[in-house]
């Protein structure tokens, strides 16, 4: 029997997904948080699931490391989706992609007079091409973590970030002041896989589409 492999990332993605793996008849023996190991087994002995950064989720699907994996939409934005098949929005660890700038900068006239800024994100595709969209220049400065520093310390004018309750916004003295899009985890899987391991890979999908539409639904 083939065997299938998720890729999963620790924290939040996982906490939620943890239900719908389990609605699928799938539960690690490990957990993830408390264990070292990156390969988990689960009480299925045709299903393993691997421990990657959010960010590399794509990729492992994508290069056949992995058959499906679970992965926010702006991971998967940034990664370009080459490879993937992505059927089902989980609408799980939802939150918003925005642009912030610290409280006082009048962001509006700023992008009304045509000034070059300098914008601060991880998400540097995400934010081109959005920027572009909107006929903006920017100078992207690619920051890996602690975004909400950069506009206090003269770094950048304005960060692209996830937001979420933005109450790290709030303590940083830092505003949202336009929405960029929508983000949830989406299920991904290699396109190869989906052909030759359907007989085991379908009934997964079913039961994760099923979960979120009961979820839905209450």
């Amino acid at each position: 029997m083939n065997s299938i492999t998720i890729a999963l990332s620790k924290g939040r993605i996982f906490e939620e997904t943890t239900p719908l793996l389990k609605a699928a008849g799938i539960v690690p023996l490990d957990d993830p948080e408390s264990s070292r190991k990156l390969i988990l087994d689960t009480n299925r002995p045709d299903v393993r699931l691997i421990i990657v950064r959010a960010s590399d989720v794509p990729t492992y699907v994508q290069y056949g490391a992995a058959d499906l994996g679970i992965a926010g939409k702006d991971v998967l934005y940034e990664h370009g989706g080459a490879g993937l098949y992505e059927p089902l929005d989980l609408q799980i660890a939802r939150c918003r992609m925005m642009v912030a700038v610290q409280n006082g900068f009048d962001y509006q006239q700023a992008v009304t007079k045509g000034a070059r800024l300098r914008v601060a994100t991880k998400y540097v595709q995400t934010a081109r091409e959005h920027f572009a969209r909107k006929g903006v220049h920017v100078d992207l400065i690619k920051l890996y973590g602690s975004m909400e520093l950069a506009p206090l310390v003269g770094l950048a004018d304005a960060i692209v970030d996830l937001v979420s309750s933005g109450n790290t916004l709030k303590a940083n003295d830092l505003v949202a002041v336009e929405e960029i899009m929508d983000i949830s985890s989406r299920l991904v899987v290699n396109q190869a896989a989906l052909k030759l391991k359907r007989a085991q890979i379908q009934p997964i999908l079913d039961t994760f589409a099923d979960a979120v539409r009961q979820q839905a639904g209450k």
